[in-house]
């Protein structure tokens, strides 16, 4: 746990398929929804899955964004794709996300049409106004009810499996001082994290689009589920605690978290650390060659700030 990581390669992390390997059939069914041929197609290099994912271009001079996947093929994403349509349908009025236009699901394809916007991923390393915008976002996002027909899964639930993770962690590294520790304050997760509010669970800088006119997206809502209001906030901090950023003075001065209690935030960063460190020990999936490297950073980084918050000699 000494050795520093670098940081993943932001925004250039996943391994897609290609718009000239989608069936043809499938490339005629997205030009007909697009109204005009398809004449470009620039994948989108951000996150881990192997799913396309494209701005495509078309003769009109429109841009359209497009996520496919193969049910056989790729089945675990294309049944996240299809989570994420129903998500974004029933959510999209309410939360900042790019709207979903039109999907297909049958021919062994989930493919979604979801409108293009001008954006871009936030700079890495992480800049301060940049933060701002995402955290001022999440903070409208809780106010957000999520309608009860989606039947959201309480974090509780959806994390259950988590705290046994830390036993995988001393296995894997009998030498890791305090793992004791923390494994006994991520098994209390759900005094902290239990919570009706709508939480996103997958905040990173390539989920979120910055427009140049102050707008933000938050994108792939595939997994929301109710929890504590300040789950996104904290989780969001990750990336920029590794980037430098003071995200200590930024829990004190944000409305989600100054009034959290510091043992709350704790479990919280226990129960993360125990995720990222035995997920970056599994095996490299080949279609996601940057995602235990990925993991790896992210559990150093959640491991230093918890050592650091608890004053353990790490």
């Amino acid at each position: 746990m000494n050795t520093e990581l670098s940081p993943p390669p932001s925004g250039r992390t996943a391994r897609r398929l290609e718009w000239q390997f989608l069936p043809a059939h499938i490339r005629g069914l997205v030009e007909g929804h697009c109204g005009s041929p398809v004449t470009g197609a620039v994948s989108q290099g951000g996150g881990f899955t192997p799913g396309f994912a494209s701005v495509l271009t078309c003769a009109d001079g429109t841009q359209h964004f497009v996520k496919a996947a193969s049910v056989k093929a790729q089945r675990m994403f294309a049944l996240s794709y299809r989570e994420e349509a129903r998500k974004l349908l029933a959510l999209q009025d309410d939360v900042p996300a790019p709207r979903l236009l039109w999907t297909h699901d049958d021919d062994d394809w989930v493919v979604l049409g979801i409108e293009h916007v001008d954006g871009q991923l936030p700079t890495r390393p992480w800049q301060p106004d940049h933060l701002d915008r995402l955290l001022d976002a999440l903070e409208q996002v809780v106010e957000v009810t999520p309608p009860p027909e989606l039947g959201l899964a309480p974090v509780t639930d959806d994390l259950a499996a988590w705290p046994a993770y830390w036993d995988t962690v001393r296995a894997n590294h009998p030498d890791l001082t305090h793992a004791d520790e923390a494994a006994g304050l991520a098994a209390r997760f759900p005094e902290a994290l239990a919570g009706s509010t709508l939480q996103h669970t997958d905040i990173r800088d390539d989920n979120t689009l910055l427009g140049s006119d102050g707008e933000l997206w938050i994108c792939d809502w595939s997994w929301p589920v109710l929890a504590a209001p300040w789950f996104d906030t904290l989780a969001a901090l990750i990336g920029p605690r590794g980037d430098g950023i003071d995200v200590e003075a930024v829990l004190a001065s944000r409305a989600l978290t100054r009034d959290v209690p510091a043992e709350h935030l704790d479990i919280a960063l226990a129960l993360f650390a125990g995720y990222f460190l035995k997920s970056a020990d599994d095996p490299v999936p080949p279609s996601s060659p940057h995602i235990r490297h990925a993991q790896a950073w992210q559990g150093q980084v959640v491991w230093g700030w918890l050592c650091e918050r608890r004053g353990w000699d790490c």
